[in-house]
């Protein structure tokens, strides 16, 4: 399959470009506003061609969208259909405006018929279609309008491997506009993107917008049970969460913590069952800020009591998680924790040792008490 899955973070960074269009660039316009429907064809071809790397080319090429869209409503053509999404797509690429202007043309209506086509090709460029234009903010609510979320969720579910990956991307991208959760979250989108991130790769940007997914969905009690209730759900989003991408991670802790958070007493038992320890162990010392912090309220809440200790037994976390650790059944995993727990306070101490060396050499004489005799700071 050609290689039309795009990120769903390009930024849209459009610029008008000062020099006149190539020859081969007036050439694909004159080509793509003929009558002539070979001519056409050949110009949606040439079009797809010239903007697959070139930003000036998209740009130079806008007036191009309105022809290719009408391409995508020509009846029986699917090689006329596959040649506009495709130029389309591109024309689309890291260009806001292309965006906007592609969806403003009225190519959504044919690129949702598309979605459930037959022709698993035109479904998979639909599908990257989607995911490339619900990058832009003011698309998401008009894609949503269009009735495409429920469309991409059936493609989550029984889509090509390539559809399934663009079309969890796409509803991720949608997912950012606060009114599209509950309607993506009534599609009952959980048991796919389960089977999804059972499949993928942890560290990949697939599970990446699988667990930004799910932290999403974890916000609603309709979320949260479709998740439990799902073999095997809870388990993938911990797994990720020891060894996925930073990013990932993150999101991995924050759909964790949602659920905790929501009803403690029912979601406690459920993650530590899973072995949900040795991954916020290392996450405390090794997750971005955010996945620390979040990793280390998450300990809190998953200890025995959600009530401060006493002054006599410090609220420290490896206080709080050797109070988890005593509580866990099973040796294996027992285990596991008190090594992660050792090293990790091993980490925690090197990284206090480092913060005192360099806030020593960045401290002035009245930052920290001096010894006059040897100008050194005293040892405490």
């Amino acid at each position: 399959m050609d290689s039309h899955s795009l990120s769903s973070s390009d930024g849209g960074r459009s610029t008008c470009c000062a020099s006149p269009p190539s020859p081969s660039v007036r050439r694909a316009l004159e080509l793509i506003q003929s009558d002539d429907h070979a001519f056409k064809l050949q110009g949606a071809q040439e079009i797809r061609r010239l903007t697959k790397t070139s930003q000036r080319c998209r740009r130079q090429l806008s007036d191009s969208v309105g022809p290719l869209v009408s391409m995508l409503r020509v009846h029986d053509s699917p090689d006329f259909h596959e040649s506009a999404l495709l130029a389309l797509l591109n024309l689309a690429v890291k260009d806001d405006t292309n965006k906007i202007k592609i969806v403003e043309a009225g190519a959504l209506e044919p690129i949702i018929t598309f979605l459930q086509s037959e022709n698993s090709n035109l479904q998979e460029y639909a599908t990257a279609s989607l995911l490339t234009l619900s990058a832009s903010a003011s698309n998401k609510p008009v894609i949503s309008a269009c009735g495409a979320i429920p469309l991409l969720v059936e493609i989550l579910r029984d889509g090509s491997p390539q559809a399934k990956v663009d079309s969890v991307m796409a509803l991720s991208n949608l997912s950012t506009h606060a009114i599209n959760l509950s309607i993506i979250l009534e599609a009952k989108p959980v048991p796919c993107i389960v089977t999804l991130l059972k499949t993928c790769k942890k560290s990949s940007k697939t599970a990446e917008k699988c667990c930004a997914l799910i932290e999403s969905l974890m916000g609603f009690d309709e979320g949260r049970t479709a998740l439990t209730s799902e073999e095997g759900g809870v388990l993938a989003v911990i797994e990720v969460l020891e060894s996925g991408s930073l990013q990932s991670r993150e999101h991995a802790v924050g759909a964790l913590l949602t659920m905790c958070q929501s009803d403690r007493c029912k979601y406690r038992e459920a993650l530590l069952k899973e072995g949900v320890i040795p991954g916020l162990l290392e996450l405390t010392v090794q997750g971005t800020a955010k996945s620390q912090s979040k990793a280390q309220t998450l300990l809190r809440l998953l200890r025995e009591s959600p009530y401060p200790r006493s002054e006599l037994e410090p609220d420290t976390l490896e206080n709080i998680v050797s109070n988890i650790i005593s509580q866990i059944d099973g040796e294996d995993q027992s285990g596991k924790a008190k090594k992660m727990l050792a090293e990790m306070v091993q980490v925690s101490m090197e990284q206090s040792l480092r913060h005192l060396q360099q806030r020593a050499l960045v401290c002035t004489p009245t930052d920290l008490p001096i010894n006059s005799c040897t100008s050194e700071v005293p040892l405490k």
